[in-house]
């Protein structure tokens, strides 16, 4: 299936959209939604693909935008999904979120994930509490530092908040594959229980960065899954193969999830998207099997081909 028709038949209208979302794919027995384990969680899992809003939600107040980001929480959730991730870096997003999850009856549901980014200390616990206020939260699920700025002096805050009980894990972020050496460097330091990496089939660049998490027991939690869309452009190209059936799959944007979070030490891929149709179709590759490590090399050498 074309994303971009896709868009066109399924989000033609509000009725329409609700329809997709009830479509998702069913959690029969022996074949719920994939998780995967926290290796610091003590027996705690998290669905294997979530949502970013790097962006996508960094809206105002009109109700047809709102409403339309609130069927893509909907999507993610019927579907099996959890983790929703964001930042102040983000704009309004937070809020956004927080908004939705009150007046969707969500709260409670979603992992939460978000971040400290400021480059002065002070202002690290002000925008802790200000993420607590704005995803409407006495407590959040995971608490980064954007893009590992001033790491050193905000992974002090968030040990404080993790041991006040406000967070309960915290990590260091960066993306676009940059970076890599310094975020091994704090890997050594400092007890993360996650971090968060770009990693997809546009860019294995953090290949290292990962074995090293795992080596650790760290989680890994794979941004820009999709390369900013233009890896699902560039695969869309491409005929859908026939093994991606045995996969399970029947977009392309499922194959390539697939291919991230079968990486050993990925735990979740965060896509960001503006629409439900997608969100429900991301979903999908939480059922069937998961691509072995032979599968993994024949799905790169097919994208390889992608003019």
């Amino acid at each position: 299936m074309d994303r971009r028709r896709a868009i066109a038949s399924l989000c033609a209208a509000a009725g329409a959209l609700a329809t997709t979302i009830a479509s998702a794919p069913a959690r029969a027995a022996g074949d719920g939604p994939l998780r995967r384990a926290i290796p610091k969680g003590r027996g705690e899992t998290i669905p294997a693909v979530g949502l970013g809003t790097w962006l996508t939600f960094d809206i105002g107040d009109a109700a047809a935008e709102r409403a339309r980001r609130g069927l893509v929480i909907d999507a993610l959730l019927a579907g099996g999904g959890g983790m929703i991730d964001s930042s102040p870096m983000y704009g309004r997003a937070e809020r956004v979120v927080g908004d939705l999850l009150a007046t969707r009856g969500h709260a409670g549901r979603v992992f939460s994930a978000t971040k400290v980014w400021t480059p002065f200390e002070r202002q690290g616990p002000e925008q802790a509490a200000e993420s607590l206020r704005l995803w409407r939260l006495p407590r959040l699920d995971l608490l980064y530092v954007h893009n590992l700025l001033q790491w050193s002096a905000h992974l002090k805050t968030l040990r404080a908040l993790k041991e006040r009980g406000q967070v309960r894990y915290i990590g260091v972020t960066t993306s676009h594959g940059r970076r890599h050496d310094e975020m091994l460097d704090v890997m050594r330091r400092e007890p993360l229980d996650f971090i968060q990496i770009t990693y997809s089939p546009a860019d294995t660049s953090a290949e290292r960065v990962i074995d090293e998490a795992a080596g650790r027991g760290i989680a890994v939690v794979a941004n820009r899954p999709f390369d900013g869309g233009a890896l699902v452009d560039r695969a869309n190209r491409l005929p859908l193969p026939g093994w991606a059936r045995e996969l399970g799959c029947d977009a392309w944007a499922q194959v390539l999830l697939k291919w991230i979070v079968a990486r050993p030490g990925v735990v979740c891929a965060i896509p960001a998207t503006t629409d439900p149709a997608h969100m429900t179709q991301n979903m999908g590759a939480l059922h069937g099997p998961l691509p072995d490590a032979a599968m993994r090399r024949r799905i790169l050498e097919h994208l390889q081909r992608s003019p």
